[in-house]
């Protein structure tokens, strides 16, 4: 279970001795990364033995231009991340204006050179056909994983099975994989996840789940 643990810490009152403990746990439990917000990066690197340091980019809303996304990307690879995970532009998928969607991906993706890229649906914000879509614009700017969630949408469930497995059905043929995120924080709810077909889980409630 812990290598398809990403640890989390995004929030935005997080203190110093939070991050180092958050580390010391991915440390001690080997887990797969962690993810926590760019300013943070070169820390994570710095006390990180083996776990990826996975980061977000246009977090949390996804309203970010694909230029200002990408020059963030930039800045965290340079600092050492391995892994980027963006917010994708939900106004511009609702909207129907999917050019815009799949060159915003590529924009990143172009500035991620060769780190995994990771595109955060908000699948709380979307109905099933716009999960799939929206999957399905991944597949064509050809991102590494789809993801479900932020964590951060006010009354949002995050990460559910039947979304999991609708994305996994979508992406899985293509070579892509599912990162499940939001409200797992029990060791049920996570191998729920993985069975719906997800290949990571981000949660902020690892060392609960592996107990």
């Amino acid at each position: 279970m812990n290598k398809h643990i990403e640890h989390t810490l995004l929030k935005q009152d997080a203190r110093l001795e939070d991050f180092i403990k958050l580390f010391d746990e991915a440390n001690e439990h080997k887990f797969l990364g962690v993810c926590i917000n760019p300013a943070y990066v070169k820390l994570a690197k710095k006390h990180l033995n083996e776990s990826k340091v996975v980061t977000v980019v246009g977090f949390p809303l996804g309203a970010n231009r694909p230029d200002v996304k990408a020059f963030e990307t930039s800045k965290a690879v340079q600092d050492g991340a391995d892994e980027i995970d963006m917010v994708i532009n939900v106004t511009a998928l609702k909207n129907k204006d999917y050019d815009y969607v799949v060159n915003d991906i590529k924009t990143v993706k172009e500035a991620c050179k060769d780190k995994p890229l990771k595109v955060i649906l908000e699948t709380d914000l979307l109905d099933k056909d716009e999960i799939k879509k929206a999957c399905e614009l991944c597949i064509e700017a050809k991102a590494d994983f789809v993801k479900t969630s932020t964590g951060f949408v006010k009354n949002g469930v995050g990460a559910k099975a039947e979304d999991v497995k609708l994305m996994f059905d979508t992406v899985s043929p293509y070579g892509l994989k599912v990162k499940a995120s939001g409200g797992i924080r029990d060791k049920e709810t996570a191998l729920k996840m993985l069975e719906a077909g997800a290949e990571r889980l981000g949660t902020s409630s690892g060392v609960k789940i592996i107990s």
